[in-house]
C-alpha cells in the first residue's frame, strides 16, 4: 500500500528551529511511502513454552493467566526461540544421544543487494551457529544461503523468509530483531539489518584495540580477508539475537587477565566466553605476545553453546512447561557450579563491574593498564597508520578521537568498581547471598588506578607533535574527560547513589568500603599538592575545581535531602577549605595561589550562603 504521513521534527530547544525528518518532506511537510504488510498464519497448536530463567540470557514474552484454584494471578514469562523439533522417526535416536536433523531448519537468506565480496562471510556467520545447536542435539539446524534471484515465487518482503538485509546507509550499526508468536515465544521470522557503514565501526575498533597485535590493522583500508572476518563476527552476533539470545555483558569477566596474554590459551579458548558480549577485540594482548587472530576475534563460544542447549534441547520427560522448568533448574545449578565461565551477566546490571560493555578480563584495573600501554604505542603510530595521500588530517583526527574514546572506556570500566555490587542469581536450593559489595581492596585499587592513570595528567594523549594539526586546543580534550569522570550521570565517582550503596552495604558487611573512607581517600589524592606543598598545574586545577563543583551540586541536590549525602559532601567541603587555609602561601606560583584563594572563597560561600 502507499501512504502519506505528516513529517516534522520537534523544535530544537536552543534555536527553536524545526528540522524535517526526511528530506523529501522539506517542501511539503509530508512524506509518501510504499509499505508492505505480510501476515503469517500462526500454528493452530502453539509450541510448548520454555519458561524464563534469569541465569540464562534470552529475550522473553509474558502474559497473565487466571484459574479458579488461584489465590493470586500468575504470570507466564517464557523465552523466544525457534521451533526446532526432531522428526518423529528420530525421537528415539535423539534420546540415545545421537545428533538428528530438525523437521524444519532455520534458514537465513542473503539480500542480493549485498556486495558480492561480503556474502560468504555473512553466510559463515550464520553457519557458525551449527556447532552450538549440536549441543542441543541437532545437526544442520541453521543455514545461510544466497537469495535465489531467478525465483519469481519468492519475495524478500514475504515474512515466511528470514533475510540478512543490506542497507546502503552511513549509519555505523547492525541489528538483529525477531517476530514471535505471543502465545508461546516461537520465533516466526527475522530480517537482520546491517548497514554499510558498520565496516567503519569495526575498522576503528579493530585498529585501536588490536592494531598493536595485528599489523593488518595498521592502515585505513583493510584487506578483504580481515574486513570479511570482522563482518562475519557482526553476522554471528546479530544472528544470535535472532535466535533469542540477549547480550551477555558478563561473559568476558570470567577470563583471567593474564590468560588474555597467553598465546596458546587464548587462541584455543577465546578472549570471551560469548559472542553475545560486547567484548569486541583483545586489547589486553601486547605486541610481544604474538597472538594471532584466533586470540583477538570473538567467536561463538562455550556460553553460547550452553545457552542454545538450555533453550533448544528437547526435554522429553517433562509433561508441561512447569515440570520442564524444574528439570532445567537442576541442570542449570549443576552446570554453573561445574563451570563458572558460563555465568550470564545482564546488560541491565549497570552497577556490577563484571557486567560491562566493551570490557575484558576478571580485573578491570589490570586489563585497563595493559590497554593503556597499547594506546601509548598507538598514539605515536597514528600518523603512519592513517596516512593517505592528499588527506587533510581527517583520518588522523578520526582515529585519535577513537583512541580517546577507548581510553574513556577504560576509565569507566575501573570506576564501576567503586560502590559496585556483584549480583549472582540463585535458586532457593543454593546457599549464599545474591547481592554483595565489591571487595574493599578492589575499590581501593580502582582509586589508585585513577590516581596514576588519570588524576596525574595523562599527557601522552595530547603531547605528540601532530596535535595542533587536528585540534585547536588539545587541552580541551582532556578537560572533557574530566567533565565525564565527575559527571554523576555518566560515572560513579561522585554519583550520590554510590555513597548510598556503600552505606547500605556497610550494615551487612562491616568490613566493606565506607562512604567516609572513600570520600577521604578521594579528597586526599585530589589535593595531595597541599600536603607536598607543590605547585598545582592547570590540569590538576581543572580537576580540583570540577570535584568541588560536584560536591556542591550533591550537597544542594534536593533529591537526596533525606539521605546522608548532603552532610557527607558538606563535611568534605569543610575539610578542603581548612586544608587550603593551612597551606596559604605554600608555593611561589601565582596561578596556584589564585586558584586556592578562589577555591576557598567559593567553598566558604557555598557553606555559608547568607554571609
Amino acid at each position: 500500500m502507499v501512504k502519506t504521513f505528516a513529517s516534522s521534527a520537534p523544535a530544537d530547544g536552543k534555536t527553536g528551529r524545526r528540522e524535517v525528518v526526511y528530506p523529501a518532506a522539506k517542501m511539503t511537510g509530508a512524506v509518501t511511502m510504499q509499505l508492505n504488510t505480510s501476515f503469517v498464519l500462526l500454528p493452530e497448536k502453539p509450541m510448548q513454552k520454555r519458561l524464563f530463567d534469569l541465569r540464562v540470557g534470552y529475550f522473553t514474552d509474558n502474559y497473565s493467566y487466571f484459574a479458579d484454584d488461584q489465590q493470586a494471578v500468575k504470570e507466564k514469562k517464557f523465552i523466544c526461540r525457534w521451533r526446532l523439533e526432531p522428526k518423529p522417526e528420530d525421537v528415539e535416536k535423539m534420546k540415545r544421544g545421537e545428533l538428528v536433523e530438525p523437521q524444519k531448519p532455520i534458514v537465513f537468506y542473503i539480500d542480493p543487494a549485498t556486495p558480492k565480496q561480503w556474502r560468504k562471510y555473512l553466510i559463515d556467520g550464520v553457519n557458525d551457529w551449527q556447532k552450538a545447536f549440536e549441543e542441543a542435539g541437532f545437526k544442520n539446524a541453521i543455514f545461510g544461503k544466497e537469495w535465489p534471484e531467478n525465483d519469481t515465487t519468492m519475495s524478500m518482503e514475504d515474512a515466511r523468509f528470514s533475510v540478512i538485509r543490506y542497507l546502503a546507509s552511513p549509519i555505523p550499526n547492525a541489528y538483529g530483531p525477531q517476530v514471535h508468536d505471543p502465545r508461546s515465544g516461537e520465533i516466526i521470522e527475522s530480517h537482520i539489518g546491517w548497514y554499510h557503514n558498520v565496516m567503519k565501526l569495526v575498522h576503528d575498533w579493530y585498529m585501536i584495540q588490536a592494531g598493536c597485535s595485528d599489523k593488518r590493522a595498521n592502515k585505513m583500508q583493510f584487506d578483504e580477508e580481515l574486513m570479511g572476518d570482522l563482518i562475519r563476527f557482526v553476522s554471528s552476533h546479530e544472528v544470535g539475537h535472532t535466535l533469542g539470545l540477549r547480550h551477555n555483558m558478563g561473559a568476558s569477566s570470567l577470563t583471567p587477565v593474564e590468560k588474555l596474554r597467553d598465546k596458546a590459551w587464548v587462541e584455543a579458548n577465546g578472549h570471551t566466553a560469548s559472542i553475545m558480549d560486547y567484548a569486541r577485540f583483545n586489547y589486553v594482548a601486547q605486541p610481544e605476545d604474538n597472538i594471532g587472530p584466533a586470540g583477538l576475534y570473538p567467536r561463538i563460544n562455550i556460553y553460547d553453546k550452553w545457552a542454545i542447549k538450555w533453550g533448544y534441547m528437547p526435554v522429553f520427560e517433562a509433561k508441561d512447561d512447569e515440570e520442564e522448568r524444574l528439570i532445567l533448574n537442576k541442570l542449570t545449578v549443576k552446570t554453573l557450579a561445574d563451570n563458572p565461565r558460563l555465568w550470564f551477566g545482564s546488560e541491565e546490571i549497570r552497577i556490577d563491574p563484571r557486567s560491562q560493555r566493551e570490557d575484558l578480563g576478571d580485573n578491570s584495573v589490570k586489563a585497563s593498564e595493559y590497554g593503556i600501554k597499547n594506546l601509548q604505542r598507538i598514539v605515536k603510530a597514528l600518523p603512519e597508520w592513517t596516512y593517505e595521500e592528499g588527506d587533510l588530517n581527517t583520518n588522523l583526527h578520526r582515529m585519535h578521537k577513537e583512541l580517546i574514546s577507548q581510553y574513556k572506556r577504560y576509565l569507566g570500566h575501573v570506576a564501576t568498581n567503586i560502590g559496585g555490587v556483584n549480583r549472582n542469581y540463585k535458586s532457593v536450593e543454593e546457599a549464599g547471598k545474591v547481592y554483595q559489595p565489591v571487595a574493599k581492596e578492589t575499590q581501593k585499587e580502582a582509586l589508585a588506578f585513577f590516581d596514576k592513570q588519570f588524576f596525574t595528567k595523562p599527557g601522552w594523549i595530547i603531547d605528540e607533535p601532530y596535535m595542533l594539526r587536528i585540534y585547536q586546543s588539545p587541552e580541551q580534550e582532556l578537560n572533557s574527560l574530566i567533565d565525564y569522570v565527575f559527571n554523576p550521570s555518566a560515572c560513579p565517582l561522585l554519583d550520590p547513589a554510590t555513597f548510598i550503596r556503600m552505606a547500605d552495604f556497610n550494615n551487612s558487611f562491616p568490613d566493606s568500603y565506607t562512604p567516609d573512607e572513600y570520600i577521604t581517600d578521594l579528597r586526599t589524592v585530589l589535593f595531595k599538592e597541599l600536603n607536598n606543598r607543590q605547585p598545582i598545574n592547570a590540569y590538576r586545577r581543572y580537576i580540583q575545581n570540577t570535584f568541588v563543583n560536584g560536591l556542591m551540586a550533591n550537597m544542594n541536590n534536593k533529591e537526596y535531602v533525606n539521605t546522608d549525602v548532603p552532610m557527607l559532601m558538606r563535611d568534605c567541603l569543610e575539610k578542603v577549605s581548612i586544608q587550603i587555609g593551612k597551606s596559604s602561601g605554600m608555593a611561589n606560583d601565582p596561578a596556584t595561589s589564585r586558584h586556592l584563594k578562589n577555591l576557598k572563597t567559593r567553598i566558604d560561600q557555598a557553606l555559608n550562603p547568607n554571609k
